[in-house]
């Protein structure tokens, strides 16, 4: 009898790490701190897709590709958990081309995919329901500010730790995306009309839920 005990107990927590992982983006759990909000909201959920997300692809122009876009992964944050503030930082080095190319010209776009996050269950990222949002702007250095280099340096230590043992011989710096349009699908019909201001003054509920 204890035998068959103990085999519906270990069956009953294969069941359970299978559907735990199910519901997860290749391995990566959903623990999200806030939920989703109505897609009809579109200040507020452009808003919750930035600070729930963690990387990106950061778009430059590459003048010594003749001008060519150049896409790269990177990770980003735009506040602490629940307290971000919408403006995407990013840690960068002159190593790689991102860096290089903002420097030389600012011109840049941010593009971020809800699927990243786990909430689009078994849609295609292309679906118009599983939200994405690019932020168009200028990619700058952070300098000048201390405190607004404390906070970036903060957000981006506290989502990305392995951040703060990097090379510092790489001359990383904190850089951020001053934001000039924002382009969102994350509903059928086309892309939500949505300004920066509106964007940047959404209030996010401060409720916490598993998904």
């Amino acid at each position: 009898m204890n035998i068959i005990n103990r085999a519906a107990s270990i069956l009953l927590l294969f069941v359970f790490f299978l559907a735990f992982f199910q519901n997860s983006v290749h391995g990566r759990p959903l623990l999200l701190s806030m939920s989703r909000p109505k897609p009809d909201d579109a200040a507020l959920f452009a808003r919750w897709l930035v600070s729930q997300s963690s990387w990106g692809v950061l778009n430059t122009i590459a003048s010594d590709m003749g001008g060519a876009p150049f896409g790269n992964v990177v990770s980003f944050s735009d506040g602490l958990p629940d307290k971000g503030r919408g403006i995407p930082y990013f840690y960068l080095t002159t190593l790689d081309p991102t860096a290089r190319n903002a420097l030389k010209d600012q011109r840049s776009s941010f593009t971020i995919s809800e699927y990243a996050i786990g909430t689009c269950g078994k849609k295609d990222p292309e679906n118009p329901s599983c939200a994405k949002i690019t932020l168009v702007g200028k990619l700058k250095v952070v300098t000048g500010d201390p405190k607004e280099t404390s906070f970036a340096q903060t957000a981006l230590f506290t989502k990305h730790p392995e951040m703060e043992g990097w090379p510092k011989g790489h001359d990383f710096q904190i850089y951020k995306l001053e934001i000039e349009e924002i382009f969102m699908i994350n509903w059928f019909g086309g892309p939500k009309p949505l300004t920066v201001d509106q964007y940047l003054q959404a209030k996010m509920d401060s409720h916490t839920v598993i998904a």
